[in-house]
């Protein structure tokens, strides 16, 4: 098994789950003391790197292979959230892309003929609520998200009578350092209801265990999804009620 990102926060956490569910874990991380620190507290293996550049996902795949003889399960965890609107600079949203989409992209992209070949391979996309629904705030998070949980589906749809498993993870507020530097809008939007990494795990692990595609640490989101979908108008109209009130609250803090 792989988890990218796993130095700390969901990717901290779902290398713990796996590995004490009996998984064999490679840990992965930009920041080498961390994947380091968690390899060694659950008895993974750590391989730092990057796991968005198409070098970075070849190396840490080569590596996990010589380290597991084959991977089973690819957790491609690793996220970031930078910039705001349309305003955000361009290195921020070709950022996000990279790592929120371009990393499932180039993972999957190496994996697939030996999963193909043999008939069975488990790939997790950690996408967010905000792939589902959207996030204010965060224009290239929520649009990079959406596409992240669609490249899931595309997945799960083309290659599932293959042998392939999909799962994407869509939680809402998790107690993260990311949660924490979103500003008033993470503040308003995710804070009362955000739970700990921990519980993404345990709904990750339950939801391979049911085989379902989409896993939802919030159980609400599945009603707001559906009400997405139902009337769209109706939750835009919600969602820009909310977009006024993060205003009144920014303005309030000035």
């Amino acid at each position: 098994m792989v988890v990218t990102g796993a130095g700390a926060g969901i990717g901290r956490a779902l290398a713990r789950g796996l590995a004490g569910a009996g998984g064999r874990v490679v840990v992965n991380d930009l920041a080498a003391a961390a994947a380091t620190a968690v390899a060694k507290e659950i008895g993974g293996y750590p391989v730092p790197g990057d796991a968005a550049t198409e070098e970075g996902v070849h190396a840490l795949i080569a590596a996990a292979r010589g380290h597991l003889g084959e991977i089973d399960v690819y957790c491609s965890n690793a996220g970031v959230a930078a910039g705001t609107g349309p305003d955000a600079p361009e290195p921020d949203w070709q950022r996000s892309w990279e790592v929120n989409v371009m990393a499932h992209v180039r993972a999957s992209r190496e994996l697939l003929p030996a999963w193909l070949e043999r008939g069975r391979g488990c790939f997790v996309v950690t996408a967010s609520a905000a792939g589902l629904l959207t996030m204010l705030g965060a224009a290239p998070y929520s649009v990079t998200k959406h596409a992240a949980e669609a490249y899931a589906e595309w997945l799960a749809a083309t290659y599932a009578h293959r042998g392939l498993t999909v799962h994407c993870i869509c939680p809402q507020g998790v107690k993260t350092r990311m949660l924490a530097e979103s500003g008033e809008a993470g503040k308003v939007v995710l804070q009362d209801a955000a739970i700990e990494p921990g519980q993404v795990a345990d709904a990750l692990l339950g939801g391979m265990a049911a085989g379902r595609f989409l896993i939802l640490p919030h159980p609400e989101v599945h009603g707001y999804y559906g009400l997405r979908a139902g009337d769209t108008d109706k939750w835009l109209r919600g969602m820009n009620r909310m977009q006024q009130r993060i205003e009144e609250v920014e303005r309030g803090t000035r």
